[in-house]
């Protein structure tokens, strides 16, 4: 995306994070009292902060945002909003076809990945946020317990059936589909838009998003390097691959797709004592017994989560000294675990020479940076799970690195 004028910044930083502007430099901070200063490397354009509600599909609302964000670097004027929930829907519709093919050997959940919504747009197509909101009957806020808890029913009846030797009618697709139709809509064949008919295959080409220039990168021991491999995660129900890097490859590929005007999509660990949504930032100190934690985090990670405190939100602190085999310690014991989607914007650095992300969620705009929260490069390298990216963000010495 082109950078946007500096007066536009300035508007836009201090009615988001309550910036001041001192010597012509302009610093934000993470939540009221804190001591953090933050200075702007790089900031790039994105639509506005939205709530994913009571529901786990943090992976459409950040790689939508994410691809919103490319129709703006490339240009487009009035970016559409898309629809997170005609991707939810239309994957619900694939996964449920899939579990019963496997048996029931597969997942079935609400999680996904960012490479679900390229596969989704591919298959058959997008429509805009207006045409399919997912919302019925006067809602105003999403919450997909009940309509899942339907939906897992379905198909795992579907299986017990099969596995007793009964043959499976094609009648369970028109129930399953009710049922999708009942809690998020029914599913939009042709559309109006902006005064022009639409199917959701017309209306993705109109966008001329190349979906082969986007590439999904991980850094893990356990995979060979620089090669590509399939993330042993729950929610790569579609077992697609992503490049294995070394780990300081992966922070590099982001810092510059940054520096160079393309957003990231990153999928993280958000349980951690360090990281605080309330408090507008991720840290990963050397003590963690300094965070102190009252209740905890919803099954979905779809909210500000459990309430923590430490002066590390307040100031910076030292952090761990990150390894890749601290980093391989923690995927393989289950305490870096694949939680949470979100879409990173920006890059700062603090007063004393640290790197943070700039990070747009999607539990809604309660928090004091309204919707973001500031990341440290230390929590970034120990808990990253994934990225994705445009690979025009990506150094050539690194494509060349995996053959690309």
């Amino acid at each position: 995306m082109k950078k946007m004028k500096l007066n536009f910044k300035l508007v836009f930083l201090a009615l988001t994070f309550g910036a001041t502007t001192l010597f012509g430099q302009t610093t934000v901070t993470n939540t009221a009292n804190s001591k953090y200063q933050f200075t702007e490397i790089a900031r790039l354009g994105n639509t506005p902060v939205l709530s994913q509600g009571m529901t786990g599909t943090c992976w459409s609302f950040s790689t939508i945002s994410f691809f919103e964000s490319e129709l703006m670097r490339m240009g487009m004027k009035d970016v559409p909003r898309l629809s997170e929930m005609y991707i939810a829907r239309k994957a619900y519709e694939d996964k449920a076809e899939k579990y019963i093919r496997m048996d029931g050997k597969v997942n079935f959940g609400q999680g996904g990945e960012f490479h679900d919504i390229p596969y989704i747009m591919n298959k058959y197509g997008i429509v805009p946020q207006e045409v399919y909101t997912g919302l019925v009957d006067g809602e105003k806020t999403y919450n997909h317990d009940e309509m899942f808890s339907i939906l897992e029913g379905t198909v795992k009846a579907i299986v017990a059936r099969a596995a007793s030797g009964k043959t499976i009618s094609e009648d369970w697709k028109k129930g399953f589909d009710a049922t999708l139709d009942a809690y998020i809509g029914k599913d939009p064949k042709t559309f109006t838009y902006n005064g022009k008919e639409y199917t959701p295959k017309s209306f993705f080409e109109s966008l001329h998003l190349n979906l082969d220039d986007y590439m999904s990168f991980t850094s893990f021991t356990n995979y060979e390097l620089n090669k590509p491999c399939i993330l042993e995660i729950p929610d790569n129900w579609l077992s697609r691959q992503s490049y294995n890097v070394s780990l300081d490859d992966l922070f590099n590929i982001t810092v510059e797709a940054l520096k160079n005007g393309y957003t990231v999509a990153w999928g993280s660990d958000v349980s951690e004592k360090g990281f605080s949504f309330k408090n507008g930032i991720a840290v990963a100190p050397v003590d963690p017994s300094t965070i102190t934690v009252k209740g905890k985090d919803n099954k979905n990670f779809s909210d500000a989560g459990a309430d923590r405190t430490s002066n590390a939100f307040l100031e910076p602190v030292t952090e761990v000294t990150v390894t890749p085999e601290l980093r391989q310690k923690g995927f393989d014991n289950k305490s870096t675990t694949d939680d949470h989607g979100m879409h990173i914007v920006g890059l700062y650095k603090d007063q004393t020479g640290k790197l943070f992300f700039l990070v747009k969620n999607s539990w809604g705009t309660s928090n004091y940076p309204q919707g973001y929260l500031f990341v440290s490069e230390n929590y970034f390298k120990l808990k990253t799970i994934g990225i994705y990216v445009n690979k025009g963000g990506v150094p050539k010495a690194i494509l060349k690195k995996i053959g690309k």
